[in-house]
């Protein structure tokens, strides 16, 4: 999206207060899930990762953390310490997020810089399909989603990388940092 037409910051902040978000919500809960399983069937126990963009209920964390790893939290407006950007991880999550992206090229370099060897990125976003419909694609109208992808865009990121990666589910993404330093 041409910057000039990107929500204030104060109006993005105040959009994302509307979400709702409760750890303890069994339907947000199963839509997590979709990432959440297929990342949880390839980690080893006690795995430290990273939640990038938690929000104001970190309920994925909450779920990761309840399997028995590690959640560390980031968030620009929820959770706006920068520490945990500082080290590395085991995963990456970053689910409802990369549509906000104001400069993804910045901001997947950041993820992949997060990722240690032999790790993971877990990115769940809504997939771009159907360029007939996108102006009226539900997706596209939240003010904050700046951005859109395509499994393709996934796929393009990991080969540039030299990293694998899946589709495990729709609007799921897993793509993994080779064991050698990739």
């Amino acid at each position: 999206m041409n910057p000039a037409q990107r929500p204030p910051a104060a109006d993005e902040y105040a959009h994302y207060l509307h979400h709702e978000n409760d750890p303890g919500d069994p339907r947000y809960r199963r839509f997590l899930s979709k990432l959440a399983d297929p990342l949880l069937a390839r980690l080893p126990p006690g795995s430290q990762g990273l939640d990038y963009g938690c929000g104001p209920g970190p309920a994925l964390a909450a779920m990761l953390r309840e399997a028995g790893h590690e959640v560390a939290l980031y968030d620009p407006f929820f959770v706006p310490d920068p520490s945990p950007l500082a080290g590395t991880y085991d995963f990456v999550t970053c689910t409802e997020v990369a549509e906000h992206f104001h400069d993804p090229a910045t901001d997947f370099e950041r993820l992949r810089a997060l990722v240690r060897a032999g790790g993971w990125l877990a990115i769940m976003t809504c997939f771009q399909t159907d360029d007939a419909r996108f102006a009226d694609w539900h997706y596209r109208k939240d003010p904050t989603h700046v951005v859109f992808y395509r499994a393709t865009t996934f796929r393009h990121l990991a080969r540039r990388w030299r990293w694998s990666c899946e589709i495990p589910a729709k609007d799921v993404v897993l793509m993994r940092r080779p064991e050698t330093s990739a």
